[in-house]
């Protein structure tokens, strides 16, 4: 069963979804989910799938690594409405030469040897709010859980249509539907 929406403002779904769209067809499941709240996470709209690279030095301790694993998955979760169990990432440590930043900082910020980058790549569709929201999380789940200062968690959102993903067989799971 499909619902069709024809507004101009589309602003309960979020930023970047209702400033580009005039019509908008969702299937009645992810529409009962936006009226409920839940303005990021449609199942068969596809907003989820994250893929994460987490890039930091070689002499990041086992437990470090996972508390910065485990709180940007939360942070996923919690934040960005992510389904559980939806943790795809890949962690590569380096030496210090691999590990380019400013030495004179940027935008006001200055980086140290332990600097973490971050790069997320998911589906499009979640607002500022969201995307500002996810790293405050990160940043202070990370600074607690690691001790890595804020100032050198580094993050990098890409967002991308749905049917740039392919979780195996060669197949696109989340073809547009003919």
């Amino acid at each position: 069963m499909l619902v069709r929406l024809l507004t101009t403002d589309l602003s309960f779904l979020g930023g970047n979804i209702c400033s580009s769209l005039t019509s908008l067809v969702l299937n009645a499941a992810d529409f009962e989910a936006a009226l409920h709240g839940n303005r990021t996470h449609f199942v068969n709209g596809a907003i989820e799938m994250p893929l994460v690279r987490i890039n930091l030095t070689k002499d990041a301790s086992p437990e470090a690594v996972r508390a910065i694993s485990d709180t940007v998955y939360e942070a996923m979760i919690n934040v960005a409405n992510v389904p559980q169990h939806d943790k795809f990432q890949i962690i590569t440590r380096h030496a210090p030469d691999e590990l380019v930043y400013p030495a004179d900082g940027y935008l006001g910020i200055s980086y140290s040897p332990g600097i973490v980058f971050i790069q997320v790549t998911w589906n499009a569709g979640r607002t500022i709010d969201v995307k500002k929201a996810f790293y405050k999380a990160v940043a202070d789940g990370i600074h607690a859980k690691a001790g890595v200062r804020k100032e050198d968690i580094w993050i990098s959102l890409i967002d991308v249509a749905k049917e740039n993903w392919s979780f195996g067989n060669g197949e696109m799971q989340y073809a547009p539907k003919d």
